[in-house]
């Protein structure tokens, strides 16, 4: 089956700036992580995700991709394999300035991001808090202190390039006979080999371990939302900086309260006593019950405000409000008395009790709303 367009996998412009392209990925990753995703094609998803960025987030591989999509371009100029696209590289480097240098293997680089999610109850979400987590994450093999050499030996230079990481190979192009510099196949650019391998990480120089980070979940945070703790990624490369922990947090649903952006609602039950001659009702929130004057007359539906009794703005901003709607609760079960009451309150007002067949016409429209979700 043929390889979708890159663009298409993450969901972006062929324009897209490389900032946008990052984040599609880190959305499309956390999706289909088979850690967290269980559905069967995840992981085909989650590898065809992070093929696309490699790609992508490349400058040089996106540069040769935008022109010639996954068709290798070296076929029928001497036989190079389909990753071999470095020769083709090169010349351009040697007719038109240099634009698509290789990155030295042996320079450093930032160790890789890594990503948490986590769970947080609707209060926690709201005040915040403090805690900790464990992370699995690499870390430097402490017995061989990162050289991947058994304890005792060392790492000895690599014969195949002489310790320069890359090899120049000839090869025959259109324009003539060049040299391609490629990355040593031998030591995977590192110019050292590792005779006697450690037997703690095998000869990697790095091991798997549990790291627990202590982390502050500022207040006011929401599903979706992340924080960055810089220098918590993974190690970094030939004495790179570290990489970051992304810390993606999933709120669970209240079972009286919901929320929509700062603000929070909830609905409140009143009694047809308490609407048509008012009263002073006990509301809950998230920091103890408050007063609540219902006047007289009050509707079903009415909303009211609590000014700054919502969710801090996790950026600092000022804080939301609670939304408090009254429902009118019709009593199921009258008493003989109560019905009699009730149709005085009805002659006196002016209106009539409803009859059978009304009653079946407000319980159709009430069926109605219902099955459209009200």
């Amino acid at each position: 089956m043929s390889k979708r367009d890159y663009y298409d996998v993450l969901g972006v412009e062929k324009g897209a700036e490389d900032a946008e392209i990052k984040k599609a990925y880190r959305k499309l990753a956390r999706k289909y992580h088979p850690d967290v995703n269980k559905e069967a094609d995840a992981e085909e998803k989650f590898k065809e995700v992070k093929e696309a960025y490699d790609t992508l987030s490349d400058s040089n591989k996106r540069a040769q991709y935008d022109q010639f999509g996954h068709t290798d371009p070296n076929q029928g100029f001497g036989g190079a394999g389909a990753g071999d696209f470095g020769g083709f590289s090169d010349i351009f480097d040697m007719f038109f300035g240099g634009g698509g240098r290789r990155r030295d293997p042996n320079a450093p680089r930032q160790g890789s991001d890594l990503q948490y999610t986590m769970t947080l109850e609707f209060k926690e979400a709201v005040f915040g808090k403090e805690t900790d987590i464990e992370i699995p994450r690499e870390e430097e093999c402490t017995t061989c202190d990162g050289s991947g050499a058994k304890p005792g030996t060392k790492p000895e230079t690599c014969q195949q390039c002489g310790g320069a990481g890359q090899l120049n190979v000839e090869q025959n192009t259109p324009f003539g006979r060049v040299v391609n510099r490629r990355v040593c196949d031998r030591c995977e650019g590192t110019g050292q080999q590792v005779k006697d391998k450690c037997q703690t990480c095998d000869g990697r120089g790095k091991v798997k371990k549990r790291k627990k980070i202590h982390i502050n979940i500022p207040a006011g945070v929401d599903t979706g939302q992340q924080i960055r703790v810089a220098g918590q990624g993974e190690p970094g490369v030939n004495g790179g900086p570290p990489g970051d922990l992304y810390v993606v947090f999933n709120v669970k649903e209240h079972e009286f309260f919901h929320r929509d952006g700062d603000d929070i609602f909830c609905d409140m039950p009143i009694t047809f006593v308490q609407s048509a001659l008012g009263d002073e009702i006990e509301v809950p929130t998230l920091e103890g019950k408050v007063k609540l004057k219902v006047p007289a007359g009050t509707q079903t539906g009415t909303d009211f405000r609590l000014r700054g009794k919502g969710a801090p703005n996790v950026r600092g901003f000022g804080q939301g409000d609670q939304h408090i709607r009254v429902k009118i609760i019709t009593p199921k079960k009258l008493s003989e008395r109560q019905k009699e009451i009730l149709r005085e309150f009805s002659e006196e007002s002016g209106t009539e009790a409803p009859d059978e067949q009304s009653q079946n016409f407000f319980a159709k429209v009430k069926r109605a709303f219902k099955s459209f979700g009200e």
